[in-house]
């Protein structure tokens, strides 16, 4: 049965792809952007868009929509830790409006786009949902914040609510793909350098307890995240906040990452060992077993080759469309 689904942040990375496949399954959407970090191009073809912020979402949602998919975060580790306060407003307070639109309008289900780094530093691996949270950064921290809301948002007002713990996102997805500036994820600066935009590809510490001595990272192709978040709809239970990781249980090093890159882009890939940074655990792998069980969400694009072979064929296009 079709729905009609307000997407926040649909014109980003991430918010897009969810929003390219809510409409290849016959929904109505409409996206919510103000295109801070966003693009005008990376809302798909279909959408109703309205560019404007989550704290005004009360003038646009109303009792016609079956649920909010919220993706309108700003997710940068470092920038979050110079300037905390820009991300308990936008991701906090912005969220506070958001759940009062809803509340207000009687729109009961709420698919939320949290993160891994409410985690920080695991205890154990692979993580489930039931690990201590200790965010090591305001990023972290105001995402966790954002999950003890909806938490009590369920438990007071009947909200349906699933929070959906990303590990790291890669990736592409007909023609929507990573674009952020500045960049920050590994797989995009690999082929940055494979394009000749870097000289090298700095990695961060050599000398972890690893087999090759990087740093180990789950990484989940974008098609397969979107999935779960159609999927986490029908999951959803008016009064219930669920909280699924989503991962594919397994890691990847930093070399592995730059040597399936060369393979993949023909390019020799010069890397720089620089020193560890502050915070980087040395392994973060995820347990999707609770994905699986309340989902039924199995991961059909694991291999880290065709993960950085849809990046590569992105990048490249992205690179075509500037030269012209």
């Amino acid at each position: 049965m079709s729905g009609k689904y307000l997407v926040t942040g649909g014109a980003g990375y991430v918010g897009g792809v969810v929003a390219q496949h809510l409409l290849e399954a016959g929904h109505e959407v409409v996206v919510l952007d103000n295109l801070s970090t966003g693009f005008r191009e990376g809302v798909p073809a279909g959408a109703a868009f309205v560019e404007g912020d989550i704290r005004d979402t009360a003038k646009w949602l109303d009792a016609s929509f079956d649920a909010v998919l919220h993706f309108a975060a700003f997710s940068q580790v470092g920038e979050s830790v110079v300037k905390p306060e820009k991300y308990w407003d936008n991701n906090v307070a912005g969220t506070m409006a958001l759940l009062g639109a809803m509340r207000e309008a009687g729109v009961r289900t709420l698919v939320f786009s949290s993160t891994a780094a409410t985690y920080g530093e695991p205890e154990e691996v692979p993580i489930t949902e039931s690990a201590p949270t200790s965010p090591t950064n305001p990023y972290g921290a105001s995402k966790l914040a954002v999950d003890h809301m909806i938490t009590g948002e369920a438990a007071a007002h009947g909200l349906g609510a699933v929070s959906l713990r990303y590990f790291n996102v890669a990736g592409a997805y007909r023609g929507q793909g990573e674009r952020h500036d500045p960049e920050s994820h590994l797989i995009p600066l690999v082929l940055q350098v494979a394009q000749g935009r870097r000289e090298a590809i700095s990695v961060f510490g050599d000398d972890y307890p690893t087999p090759d001595g990087t740093c180990v990272r789950d990484y989940i192709h974008v098609a397969d995240l979107a999935e779960a978040h159609l999927l986490a709809l029908r999951a959803a239970t008016p009064g219930e906040h669920l909280i699924c990781n989503l991962g594919n249980g397994n890691g990847f090093s930093v070399r592995e990452v730059v040597e399936t890159a060369r393979r993949v882009t023909g390019h020799p890939i010069p890397e720089v060992v620089a020193p560890r940074r502050g915070g980087d655990p040395a392994v973060l792998v995820a347990s999707a077993a609770t994905a699986r069980e309340r989902l039924g969400w199995t991961p059909s694009r694991a291999d880290l080759a065709d993960i950085v072979a849809d990046a590569w064929e992105f990048a490249r296009n992205i690179s075509t469309a500037r030269e012209h």
